[in-house]
């Protein structure tokens, strides 16, 4: 679906969507993202730990290195401001209505439909509480670990028109903020 997609958006903005589907990420922890760092000091519920699976892996090695940051903006020293642009490019043609934040439920759905629980999701996600990772999907490093490998796995199956276990029809809606 959106490997295969040629509308003009530049690699890092590229390698910023796709990291943002395979990570469950928040927009600006994504793109504040710097080298080396696998650890976010300052994401939205503080301090999180952020479980990289071989997609995300495959991603990141995939981009030339310029600057400090992963998602280098016009100057290789700042982060890319946003996505707004390189997004509006790929829904046009693939996802008209979905949002770029639709890209972290997209994450934790399949989470979900593949039978992992709601505390593995929620950390991977950085939830502090239950309440909210029931919102997003109807602790040791290595269950975190598989568990973001077969997220990943299956997006990128799915990304790759391969058929990766079940299949489970989402329905695309204005949700809640």
């Amino acid at each position: 679906m959106v490997s295969s997609l040629h509308c003009k958006i530049g690699p890092f903005a590229a390698a910023a969507i796709r990291l943002l589907l395979f990570t469950g990420c928040r927009l600006r922890e994504i793109l504040h993202l710097e080298r080396g760092l696998l650890f976010l000091a300052d994401s939205k519920t503080g301090r999180k730990t952020v479980i990289l699976n071989a997609p995300a892996r495959a991603v990141l090695s995939g981009l030339d290195r310029i600057g400090s940051y992963v998602v280098a903006g016009d100057d290789p020293e700042k982060p890319r401001a946003d996505l707004k642009r390189p997004w509006e490019a790929v829904a046009r043609r693939a996802v008209e209505g979905v949002r770029l934040h639709d890209l972290r439920h997209t994450y934790a759905s399949f989470g979900a439909a593949g039978g992992l629980g709601l505390p593995i999701i929620g950390k991977l996600l950085g939830h502090t509480q239950a309440s909210t990772t029931q919102r997003y999907a109807h602790l040791d490093a290595d269950p975190l670990r598989r568990a973001s490998d077969a997220i990943g796995g299956r997006i990128a199956a799915a990304l790759d028109g391969k058929r990766a276990g079940s299949v489970v029809q989402l329905k695309w809606g204005h949700r809640r903020r």
